[in-house]
């Protein structure tokens, strides 16, 4: 079995993705970690995985209950730009900037992908988290 020691190696192939939970798995693609506040309906827990949902949930890094009712809301670019803000301002609480610290000193040491429902990753929260998880030196494919 080979081995590599080359630190540069590593910090080729590890990557973190942005996913739209459910989408098909790519590969290399590692943990999937589901941003979401709930779980997805009408789907057994036992079959998250199994269905290309997630892995491991991680609710800490969704947007609020409030928030998510007003991104759904949101009709024109001012009203999607006023949730962008509101959860950014979300994710500055001591917990939040230290599972994205976490999660941006991961990617250069694992594969693995972080995720939401969304179909447009411009119009769901994932996008600002792929600018905060950038910020913090994530190695964001």
């Amino acid at each position: 079995m080979m081995e590599f020691h080359d630190d540069a190696f590593w910090e080729w192939t590890m990557t973190l993705r942005i996913v739209q939970l459910g989408s098909d798995r790519s590969p290399g693609e590692g943990l999937r970690i589901g941003t979401v506040r709930r779980p997805p309906r009408g789907v057994k827990k036992s079959e998250y995985a199994s269905k290309n949902f997630y892995d491991v949930w991680l609710p800490t890094l969704a947007p609020s209950a409030a928030l998510v009712k007003l991104a759904q809301g949101a009709r024109s670019g001012r009203e999607w730009d006023r949730f962008m803000k509101k959860y950014r301002a979300e994710m500055t609480t001591a917990e939040n900037r230290a599972t994205l610290d976490l999660l941006a000193a991961l990617s250069h040491r694992t594969e693995f992908s972080v995720g939401c429902y969304c179909p447009d990753e411009s119009r769901c929260h994932r996008s600002v988290l792929r600018a905060l998880l950038v910020a913090r030196g994530a190695k964001v494919m």
